[in-house]
C-alpha cells in the first residue's frame, strides 16, 4: 500500500511541476532533459573536457557533472522554476551560485542563466561562476560558456561538447 501511495505521489509531483511551469520553460526543460548521457569535447585552449547529464528525482531535475581538464569536477542541478529554469552550481571553490534562465520562446537555440545569488560567497568580489550560456548547436553538439567573475572582472570558459556514442 505504501509503495502505491509513494508512486502516486511521485507521478503527481512530476505532473504538477509541469503544470506550474510556463510553456516556454517546460519546453526548455524538456530540451535539457534531452541532453541525458555522456558528452566530451574541448575547451577554448583545446584541452579535453567531459560532462554528463542525468535525470534525478523522478525526472524533476537534471544533474550535470562537468570535468574540465586540470580542474575538480563541478556539479550543477537544473530544475523548473515557474516561468524559468533555475540552477544551483556546486563549485570546488565552496560557493554555490544560483542562476535562472527565462526562455523567451518555445523554439530557442540557447539558454542564458543569470546570477541570482550564492551560498558561501563572502563578498561579490570573491571568485564565483556568474553566468552560463548553453547553446544547442544540434542534437549531438552543445557549447557551454561559463563566466567566472572575480573582483568585478569576467573570464569566460568555453566548452564545445559532442554527445558520446555508445
Amino acid at each position: 500500500m505504501n509503495i502505491r501511495i509513494l508512486g502516486l505521489a511521485a507521478v503527481l509531483l512530476v505532473a504538477s511541476s509541469y503544470m506550474l511551469a510556463g510553456p516556454n520553460s517546460a519546453a526548455a526543460f524538456k530540451k535539457l532533459q534531452g541532453l541525458a548521457g555522456d558528452w566530451e569535447g574541448t575547451d577554448e585552449k583545446h584541452q579535453p573536457v567531459k560532462t554528463s547529464f542525468k535525470p534525478i528525482v523522478s525526472n524533476t531535475a537534471m544533474m550535470e557533472t562537468l570535468s574540465p581538464s586540470g580542474m575538480e569536477d563541478m556539479v550543477t542541478v537544473y530544475s523548473l522554476d515557474g516561468d524559468g529554469i533555475a540552477l544551483v552550481h556546486f563549485c570546488p571553490t565552496n560557493n554555490q551560485p544560483r542562476m535562472r534562465a527565462v526562455p523567451a520562446a518555445d523554439d530557442f537555440k540557447e539558454l542564458a542563466f543569470d546570477f541570482q545569488g550564492a551560498s558561501n560567497l563572502p563578498s561579490p568580489n570573491t571568485g564565483h561562476q556568474h553566468h552560463l550560456l548553453i547553446r544547442f548547436e544540434d542534437e549531438n553538439h552543445i557549447t557551454e560558456t561559463w563566466t567566472w567573475r572575480h573582483a568585478g572582472m569576467d573570464m569566460p570558459m568555453v566548452f564545445h561538447l559532442t554527445r558520446k556514442t555508445k
